[in-house]
């Protein structure tokens, strides 16, 4: 027999999931381990060996292989509690590690329409400011979700790239964005040489802000910074290539001890190549201008590149983007700046960043942008009872 629990499907800025509340869970389901894992794999439909998740929610991609849980906050001064997983798709694995950027856009909206956000705390009619607690990396998320009549505001005409209709816009505030695990700059330096065997030597700029990072140059990769999802994804090569320098720079980042242990821990630390602004055709069509952006980045999620830009990459590139010296700030051109506008695949994005140095340390103190959500379908989903 099948169990149902009830769940919503949700587009949070360029990527969807499948959220739920965290009382509706089956009662084991609501502790990590791994019954809710079990629980979450068999939702999404992972471990999939032919990459399609055809026997579940997800669509065979990192951008719609997710799952979010959501809870009245327990944290002062918070509303809802925001938990994040990344959902492997041929392997059956979830990683907990980072947040998802581009979700938390959903996350006020699903909290308000559940119950999650106390009712005298909505107004009529403006924008509800939704405190989330981001229990991944236990940082503070805001979120400025539009309200008419009572209600989500989910229509609307702000264009995001990498989203093919208009929607609300939902602003969306990352305070003191650095990961719980350490420093913003966990070597104490803005660059450093990053020595990938058989492969090359690289400068990098490795960076905990949003979710780690580790930024490249595009021409060291042999790239121009205007890759598409074609150009990258089907060479086996070059994606096993890259995943190498995944895995080292995460032990340089210090969050593994040894390389292969960078199989089980594919959603963080992500890799990412920049360049100076160029001209380029998005994926769309869509005609980019030099003279429009400050520079060019592309970004892999989950050993794919990435078709638009992960929302946690996005704070990562605002933040170093905004201290001078970074390999994200050269490719600006090296000035100091307040916010950014960079080129991907999909489009542009503009995110603004703030830090400080302070006592020796650069500090994050908040990075802001602009995304959209809306729910797709609300109800039940069915999961075979054996299979968790």
């Amino acid at each position: 027999m099948q169990t149902s629990v009830k769940a919503t499907y949700m587009r949070g800025g360029t990527s969807k999931g499948t959220f739920f509340n965290l009382t509706d869970l089956p009662e084991r389901c609501q502790v990590a381990g791994q019954a809710r894992d079990n629980f979450l794999l068999r939702v999404v439909g992972s471990p999939d060996p032919y990459g399609k998740q055809i026997d579940g929610l997800g669509n065979g991609s990192s951008s719609t292989s997710k799952v979010v849980i959501l809870s009245k906050s327990d944290q002062a001064g918070h509303d809802v509690n925001y938990l994040f997983g990344q959902v492997a798709i041929d392997k059956p694995m979830i990683d907990w590690s980072g947040n998802c950027g581009n979700l938390t856009g959903a996350v006020g909206a699903f909290a308000i329409a559940n119950g999650l956000v106390d009712a005298d705390h909505i107004p009529d009619n403006g924008v509800c400011v939704v405190r989330i607690w981001q229990q991944n990396i236990g940082k503070t998320i805001i979120a400025h979700v539009p309200i008419t009549n009572g209600q989500v505001q989910e229509t609307g005409d702000f264009e995001l790239d990498g989203v093919t209709f208009p929607a609300a816009e939902v602003k969306i505030e990352f305070i003191d964005p650095v990961d719980s695990d350490g420093d913003m700059f966990p070597t104490g330096n803005l660059t450093d040489r990053l020595v990938v065997p058989e492969v090359g030597e690289f400068e990098v700029t490795l960076i905990n802000a949003g979710i780690p990072t580790i930024f490249l140059h595009a021409r060291d990769l042999g790239f121009t910074g205007t890759e598409l999802q074609k150009d990258i994804n089907g060479d086996s090569e070059l994606l096993a290539k890259l995943e190498k320098v995944r895995a080292y720079g995460a032990v340089q980042m210090g969050l593994i001890s040894d390389i292969k242990e960078a199989q089980t821990r594919q959603h963080t630390p992500k890799i990412a190549w920049v360049a100076p602004a160029a001209d380029y055709t998005a994926s769309s069509g869509k005609q980019v201008k030099a003279s429009e952006i400050n520079l060019l980045a592309r970004a892999m999620s989950m050993g794919q590149l990435h078709h638009a830009m992960m929302g946690t990459a996005s704070v990562a590139i605002g933040t170093a983007a905004t201290i001078v010296g970074t390999v994200v700030n050269q490719a600006a051109g090296g000035k100091n700046m307040s916010e950014v506008c960079f080129g991907h695949p999909s489009g542009t994005l503009t995110v603004g960043g703030q830090s400080d140095y302070v006592d020796g340390k650069w500090l994050a103190k908040k990075v802001s942008m602009s995304r959209s959500a809306r729910r797709l379908m609300t109800g039940e989903v069915w999961v075979p009872a054996d299979s968790f």
